[in-house]
């Protein structure tokens, strides 16, 4: 895994030295839009729709739209003299229940591993957090973002999740019905309790899986099993493609059905 961030925890008088890693990552199989005619990947040019020209990166300036249509300019050397340096530590504040957080205010997860020079003060504080069922509630600033977040302890492993700030979590106010709700009968409401009972059962995340993924790596695989190589050749103008781990394994699948392929039309030819 690659880390994302080096840096120490500050709990108390002790710095516990760590590493972040991203702790999910998206399995999801992702498609580049081509043209239909030399199957090319097509690129988006920035252009400005008034002077009908195409944009360089040192024509375009950042704005913010304070009423429709209308901006003011922010310039980068105003905004940087707003940027906080990013921080080399997550300064716990307190220690806190984990049932008091909401996880609607839960943003991203990232594990964190210690430095060599900090396995035990690493292991003291993760223990302490696993015999005390607290979490640690720590202010940073990441990617130059000022960010709140939680550090909580599974498997022996500390892991560390930003949150929202509070008027980034939209209010249910406004949301319609929920709060008129008719009248429930006491008989209903013990049935749908029952049910719930009988339904329910520890928690298992590898009992679920992304059906429909698995459906379009099979489509996917399979196309490229019955299809002429010749036709998948890559166009001569097209641009060199990033290689990821899903293509790479479609491409050896393709090789190992190309005598397959190449057998049915010697097959075709001969009846024919």
């Amino acid at each position: 895994m690659h880390s994302m961030w080096k840096g120490s925890i500050s709990f108390g008088l002790i710095n516990v030295p760590v590493r972040m890693f991203k702790a999910t990552e998206s399995q999801g199989v992702r498609f580049r839009q081509l043209h239909k005619a030399c199957k090319t990947p097509i690129q988006y040019h920035k252009t400005c729709p008034t002077c009908q020209v195409e944009l360089k990166s040192e024509d375009i300036v950042r704005g913010f739209e304070y009423a429709k249509g209308q901006f003011v300019v922010i310039d980068d050397e105003e905004l940087e003299a707003l940027t906080k340096t990013r921080s080399q530590t997550l300064d716990i504040v307190h220690f806190a229940q984990a049932e008091e957080v909401d996880p609607v205010y839960y943003d991203n997860t990232y594990y964190l591993a210690p430095e060599a020079n900090g396995r035990k003060a690493y292991a003291l504080l993760a223990d302490a957090l696993g015999n005390t069922g607290r979490i640690a509630v720590a202010t940073s600033v990441l990617r130059q973002n000022e960010s709140m977040a939680c550090i909580r302890m599974k498997d022996g492993v500390l892991i560390l999740q930003t949150l929202f700030w509070p008027d980034e979590v939209r209010q249910t106010g406004e949301l319609p019905f929920v709060h008129q709700p008719p009248a429930v009968a006491p008989e209903e409401l013990e049935m749908a309790e029952k049910l719930i009972e009988q339904l329910s059962k520890p928690f298992d995340p590898a009992a679920f899986h992304d059906e429909r993924r698995e459906q379009v790596q099979k489509l996917v695989e399979q196309k490229l099993a019955d299809a002429d190589p010749e036709e998948l050749a890559p166009a001569a103008t097209a641009p060199a493609a990033d290689v990821i781990s899903l293509m790479d394994a479609l491409q050896k699948s393709l090789k190992m059905a190309e005598p397959a392929v190449k057998r049915k039309r010697t097959t075709r030819k001969k009846t024919s």
